[in-house]
């Protein structure tokens, strides 16, 4: 293959071809790198005056892709994070793109060479008892909605499963009775199941009885019986969050999201003194050092662990003030 070929074709051909086909990546990578694209496209439209079915692949080079991520940070204010997301995407088709466009090494080179941005991480959010408590309360357990977020809430903060699993549990993947549990395929396409309380599955016992809205209904339907999006989830955990803190102030000071509700499903496994292999297999984590993360935020853990220790004998110092020309340099 040529130097020649165009962008256009060389990058159906990586969807269909490298991902879909070769690689068979999951539904949520491909809309990630799909969304990517869609992005890329739309800057380079507006940076070359270019239609993207018109654009050749040696017009997308490094300098172009650096300008759309620093153009992502100061117009969209995405994060770090985010845009080391993106870069992801846009590698991934350059290292296909070097096999099918040889002649262009130099260029891919370069892309591939753009380094990811650094950035500190933050420490994990997490709900307290008492917050989830209120959270779970708000719904209006009278209406069909408000049944239908109760039961997502609960499920979701018991099981810590990710929004998209969330989303995509089907009727059928929810075993009530003994040993009952959730089955859901998550990152890499790993098949997992994760148990829920028996008061989770009296809920859930009750809500499969609700009247179906459309045929092939997902477990937690929107109001036209189809599968909740994304800005739904968010639309709804806002929603209640908004309700909540009513009666629990705290509330105020948190971003309520469905990944917090995954944070706040390992902290209780950690607090409970759960090893953390288990609490990595809970919720489909690749890699032990993963569940660092709850380590590192839990103030709590960390004050039981000092409680135990024996302090160094110490006594308090005495204060003497500093000579005057000292205190003055001190003060510069």
């Amino acid at each position: 293959m040529n130097s020649t070929l165009s962008f256009p074709v060389l990058l159906e051909r990586f969807f269909t071809q490298r991902l879909m086909q070769q690689r068979q990546a999951s539904p949520h990578t491909i809309s990630s790198y799909r969304d990517t694209f869609r992005l890329l496209l739309q800057f380079a439209w507006q940076r070359l005056h270019k239609a993207p079915s018109q654009l050749t692949f040696e017009e997308i080079n490094a300098p172009l892709v650096v300008a759309f991520l620093d153009d992502l940070e100061k117009s969209r204010g995405v994060t770090p994070r985010s845009r080391n997301l993106r870069l992801t995407a846009i590698r991934s088709f350059f290292h296909y793109a070097a096999f099918e466009v040889p002649a262009c090494s130099a260029q891919i080179q370069r892309v591939l060479a753009i380094p990811d941005k650094r950035f500190t991480r933050a420490l994990v959010h997490f709900l307290t008892r008492p917050e989830v408590d209120a959270l779970l309360a708000a719904p209006d357990q009278h209406t069909w909605s408000g049944r239908r977020d109760y039961a997502f809430l609960l499920v979701a903060v018991q099981t810590g499963l990710r929004l998209s699993e969330m989303t995509s549990l089907e009727r059928q993947d929810v075993t009530l009775g003994t040993g009952a549990h959730v089955r859901v395929v998550g990152k890499g396409r790993k098949e997992r199941c994760t148990p829920f309380s028996k008061q989770a599955g009296a809920v859930l016992k009750a809500w499969l009885r609700e009247p179906l809205k459309s045929d092939g209904q997902p477990l937690f339907p929107n109001a036209r019986g189809g599968r909740l999006s994304a800005h739904g989830v968010h639309y709804i955990l806002s929603k209640h969050t908004a309700a909540a803190c009513k009666a629990c102030p705290s509330l105020k000071k948190k971003h309520v999201t469905p990944h917090v509700l995954r944070h706040t499903m390992a902290m209780d496994l950690l607090l409970e003194g759960v090893d953390r292999a288990v609490i990595a297999l809970w919720l489909g984590h690749e890699s032990v050092e993963t569940t660092q993360i709850y380590l590192d935020a839990n103030l709590e853990l960390k004050e039981k662990i000092l409680a135990k220790t024996t302090p160094p004998n110490g006594k308090p110092g005495r204060y003497h003030p500093d000579d005057k020309l000292l205190a003055f340099l001190k003060s510069l």
